[in-house]
């Protein structure tokens, strides 16, 4: 499995430390901040691929961070978390561009799959703006070729 970078947002201190633990028994390169706030100070230092991202939180709530983090970088693939069922928050996280939402408490397999998934597309639309870049570069220099025949 090719190894990705995952920010685990949650003000829940106990849970995201212990998230954290589990992640990284099972080799995932992961990462923990405990509200919004912190984690658009740490995405503009570091590259991940993946935000698991708490719904509830003080201050930066999860909707509005993850507004933020489609902003800065609409590539970076983000789970919603919440313990609290609410359909129109779900409904709202996936319309502003979350990969999916998981209920707290959440099945670590379950979380592992969500995680691969959301790299798997990531990793699909890198590959296709890469091809849309070299085909944008290559087409140019063809488009003059076929000009001066």
């Amino acid at each position: 499995m090719e190894t990705f970078k995952v920010l685990f947002v949650d003000d829940e201190v106990d849970f995201l430390e212990t998230l954290l633990k589990r992640m990284k028994k099972r080799q995932l390169n992961v990462f923990g901040v405990n509200s919004g706030e912190a984690a658009m100070a740490y995405l503009k230092q570091h590259y991940v691929d993946i935000v698991v991202l708490d719904v509830r939180m003080p201050g930066m709530d999860g909707i509005e961070t993850l507004r933020n983090i489609k902003k800065i970088s609409p590539l970076t693939e983000v789970i919603m978390l919440t313990g609290h069922a609410c359909l129109e928050i779900a409904q709202e996280g996936m319309e502003l561009g979350a990969f999916d939402y998981l209920m707290k408490p959440i099945n670590i397999d379950e979380l592992l799959y969500k995680l691969q998934d959301a790299f798997q597309k990531k990793s699909i639309q890198q590959e296709k703006i890469q091809r849309l870049k070299e085909v944008m570069t290559a087409r140019p220099s063809a488009m003059s070729d076929s000009r001066t025949v």
